[in-house]
């Protein structure tokens, strides 16, 4: 545990997938086209936390929805990159805009396109019913799985690691 702490204490960009991830995977679509997901409300106040501890927040996902635009949009995360069914370009793009190196970034996937990423970053997280193959090559897993609190997870972990864990949830206490 002390190596994985020791890599989120470095990190200053967490990248996002949506699906399986954000979500539990399942997509719902009405008899017009429009696509339904479900968004846990304790990732969404995680990743708010973890944007006001000073890390930014990347998305990037290989469907496009403008559920997801409409929820990043709520809470307040700028990078998102929707249709990249091949996510190393939005990856580079973005690490270069922030001009940040790959130790400094933290990816979570669950499935095999996120691979490519994954193996890149200083970081690389996953849920708990990801694909086995990438919690094979995931430093770390949460406990839980997508959708279901694994982004708070995530979001806490990187906050222990860095020292703001306290200072977020003090403001409640207080």
């Amino acid at each position: 545990m002390q190596e994985i702490l020791k890599r989120a204490k470095q990190i200053r960009l967490v990248i996002f997938d949506v699906d399986g991830v954000l979500t539990d995977g399942s997509l719902f679509l009405g008899d017009d086209g429009q696509e339904y997901k479900a968004f846990n409300s304790r990732d969404g106040l995680g990743m708010k936390l973890l944007q006001k501890s000073g890390l930014e927040i990347g998305i990037i996902t290989g469907r496009t929805s403008n559920v997801v635009a409409l929820r990043m949009e709520s809470l307040g995360i700028r990078h998102v990159y929707q249709g990249q069914e091949d996510k190393v370009p939005a990856f580079r793009e973005l690490r270069d805009k922030l001009g940040l190196t790959n130790e400094q970034i933290a990816y979570v996937g669950d499935d095999v396109v996120d691979l490519p990423v994954m193996r890149q970053v200083g970081l690389a997280m996953t849920v708990r019913d990801a694909h086995p193959l990438v919690r094979q090559y995931a430093h770390w897993q949460a406990q839980a799985g997508a959708g279901r609190g694994a982004v708070r997870e995530i979001c806490e972990l990187l906050m222990e690691a860095q020292g703001t864990l306290e200072q977020a949830f003090g403001k409640y206490l207080d």
